[in-house]
């Protein structure tokens, strides 16, 4: 028996990023042995990925010096020893700075890893009967892209206890490429929806089209289909985010509206979160002011009651319940969205340019949100793995109306501000022959719980001057 007896279940680094060891408690007397392998919740405390395991494995080895190769697959595992003792050798094979990086060390029941998607695994036995043990959290298919080095590749230059020409390998592995003929395994992909939207374009602009980015329409990927769980290998992603609604809050007042709303907004936001709770994957879900009231003096906090006042405010607050029950999850409260297309910016800057003085609401107030700074917070939130959850997502500074920022864009287009007339939403809406849907008097959102992750929001107002600069040099 190999195994040391007595250790605090422990969490160490290594030299290659997301590959992390772990000692493990084994309490042992007369008549044997005994461990906790895998612990979900003390090891998720101590940091490990909650990574969903689908699957247990056992590679029993009868002889000292049995070598198996390295192989990079894609899924994690957590490795680990049942009887006897391996030396492990783990080499990155990821796309990054890291590529190529080599970690080894000596496994006993005692020690366990976890191996991240992409690192490549191998082992050596060094005692008789030893049963290497892995769970993976995806199930091998012949589709999957695998990445695979040879074990006397001289870069990697593995010191293997036991020299390679001693043991028996398989002539499979022996065939394997060396690193400088290894395709990195690229990153799990990420699958942005509403890919046609302001907030879809702007998404495109900061994350690219680098291989693994993935942007789908609406007639791409239609998540109100039967088959949605075989429209894609789901485990291949890493994050999806949700950036598809509707919007047209006033025809969400009609039948017809309420009917698409509820589709778009809340149904097809639970279909994708089921799929991304099954498959451990990342959702990332776009969210609105229109989940409250606007009663309130204050800005709204991120945990403030959800109370919508009209059919698009419920079908975004069910959006918001549904997509919470995905296990690793952002909800981005956003409002007042500005970026590529129509919206409030570009018509009255239409309008002052052709000479039409409008009527703009002074009695809804808020900050713009610009869609190029809804993506950074994206980015942001997932690269630093901040904490799952909601966070509100808007401009920073001084809240405005409707009215007050008319005036700015006519004021920065030229234009005399006083052309625009402020009125209160009831009078802006006296005699319309259409349905129209209550808007909150209060949009503004409280920041103080994205800005601790790390992110400020850019200055509404600043970003307006840009904005509009940006328009008056292409006219």
């Amino acid at each position: 028996m190999s195994a040391v007896f007595g250790k605090s279940l422990q969490r160490i680094e290594t030299s290659i990023p997301g590959l992390v060891l772990f000692e493990l408690p084994v309490h042992g007397d007369a008549r044997g042995w005994f461990k906790e392998n895998w612990q979900r919740e003390k090891m998720t405390a101590l940091g490990l990925p909650d990574f969903g395991p689908v699957q247990n494995n056992i590679s029993f080895n009868d002889a000292v010096g049995t070598t198996r190769g390295i192989h990079a697959e894609p899924w994690d595992k957590w490795v680990s020893v049942a009887t006897g003792r391996i030396f492990g050798a783990w080499v990155d094979l990821r796309e990054g700075p890291t590529f190529g990086a080599v970690f080894t060390t000596e496994i006993d029941p005692s020690r366990a890893i976890f191996v991240p998607r992409g690192v490549g695994n191998s082992y050596q036995t060094l005692e008789p009967n030893t049963g290497y043990t892995y769970l993976v959290n995806d199930h091998w298919s012949p589709d999957s892209d695998y990445a695979f080095l040879n074990l006397a590749d001289e870069i990697a230059a593995i010191s293997w206890p036991i020299p390679l020409s001693d043991v028996e390998i398989s002539e499979k592995d022996n065939a394997h490429p060396r690193l400088a003929d290894v395709k990195p395994v690229v990153p799990r992909g990420i699958l942005v929806l509403g890919a046609n939207g302001q907030l879809g374009q702007a998404l495109r602009a900061r994350l690219g089209d680098a291989a693994n980015i993935e942007y789908a329409t609406r007639a791409e990927l239609d998540l109100t289909d039967p088959d949605l769980s075989s429209a894609r290998r789901w485990r291949n992603y890493g994050l999806i985010i949700n950036a598809a609604a509707y919007t047209a809050v006033d025809l969400a007042e009609t039948p017809e509206g309420r009917r698409q709303a509820w589709s778009a907004n809340a149904t097809a936001v639970a279909a994708i979160a089921r799929i991304a709770d099954e498959y451990g994957v990342t959702l990332l879900h776009i969210s609105s002011d229109y989940v409250f009231d606007g009663t309130e003096k204050s800005p709204y906090s991120e945990d403030a009651p959800l109370c919508p006042l009209g059919v698009y405010g419920e079908t975004k607050a069910a959006g918001d319940l549904a997509a919470s029950t995905a296990a690793r999850h952002y909800i981005i409260r956003t409002s007042w969205v500005i970026g590529e297309g129509n919206n409030f910016v570009r018509t009255m800057h239409s309008l002052a340019k052709r000479g039409v003085d409008p009527r703009v609401v002074s009695d809804q107030h808020g900050r713009l949100s610009f869609t190029s700074d809804i993506a950074d917070a994206i980015v942001h939130l997932y690269e630093t793995c901040a904490p799952y959850g909601v966070y509100n997502v808007t401009g920073s500074g001084d809240p405005q109306s409707w009215a007050q920022i008319a005036e700015e864009i006519f004021r920065l287009s030229g234009h005399d501000p006083r052309r625009v007339t402020p009125v209160s939403t009831s009078t802006y809406f006296a005699g319309a022959s259409r349905p129209i849907a209550p808007r909150p008097a209060n949009s503004v959102l409280d920041l103080a719980k994205v800005v601790k992750t790390g992110f400020t929001p850019r200055d509404a107002h600043q970003s307006l001057v840009e904005y509009v600069n940006g328009m008056e040099n292409k006219s």
